[in-house]
């Protein structure tokens, strides 16, 4: 299929696949003789795939990351895609049964009590969005970044510090192979002293997750790459094969 066929079923526009091939989500191959793009069935389905995580509230950065893993289970992904939408739909009917009431009670043919006027406006998290967070890497952040800020400010200045002589530690060894031993071994310190210091018991797959974050959110990036252009990626990678190796 070519752009135009593919936009056409989808509702995507062509100006957007573009963009997805410009950024590496979707890239299809090209035809040898003319150079236009051809969209196979793989490319359909990492499509579809594509639009369910756009639809749970995914960025695209973060789809890149999430589609690029080895590991990454599209059954599991499915599956936690399909109770994310229930629940949005169950949401959703819940407020169009309120409004309904709403308009109702306007003409004088019912009354609502206070309690009724908002159902259906859940102003908390949709649950599946934690289960989301958890298999694929924020969590480990969120709950480290809440005890941290819980402690006091001496004992914040604390963890800062220690932070900061790991990463200068870190960006020392930036230039050796990520699955060399000095590499691994300075690894295996990093997921101690997460362990150790942040009211948080990382998985290695939080591990290696918190680890893809650092090059998929530029935040951490321009952060940690402050201690030595290139760690970040560094330690992507050292990490990733860290989590894979003590599997």
């Amino acid at each position: 299929m070519n752009t135009n066929e593919v936009a056409n079923i989808t509702g995507i526009s062509v100006r957007t696949l573009h963009h997805y091939d410009k950024i590496g989500l979707l890239s299809p191959c090209r035809n040898p003789d003319n150079g236009y793009r051809e969209y196979k069935d793989e490319d359909i389905d990492r499509l579809q795939q594509i639009l369910f995580f756009k639809e749970c509230g995914f960025s695209l950065a973060n789809i890149i990351r999430l589609l690029s893993d080895p590991s990454f289970d599209r059954e599991k992904a499915f599956s936690l895609q399909k109770k994310y939408l229930l629940y949005e739909k169950d949401r959703i009917e819940a407020m169009l049964e309120t409004l309904d009431k709403t308009m109702k009670a306007m003409k004088g043919e019912l009354i609502m009590t206070n309690k009724e006027k908002f159902g259906g406006f859940d102003m908390s998290n949709n649950p599946y969005e934690e289960e989301a967070r958890s298999l694929w890497g924020d969590e480990a952040v969120d709950r480290s970044k809440a005890y941290v800020e819980s402690m006091s400010k001496e004992e914040q200045e604390g963890i800062a510090e220690g932070m900061d002589r790991l990463f200068k530690e870190l960006a020392k060894i930036r230039g050796e192979k990520p699955d060399s031993g000095i590499a691994q071994n300075a690894m295996e310190k990093m997921y101690q002293h997460f362990n150790r210091n942040f009211g948080y018991q990382y998985s290695l797959e939080a591990f290696a997750g918190v680890g893809e974050l650092y090059i998929s959110d530029s935040r951490f990036t321009e952060n940690i790459d402050k201690y030595g252009t290139g760690l970040s990626e560094f330690l992507a990678e050292a990490m990733k094969i860290y989590a894979q190796s003590k599997k």
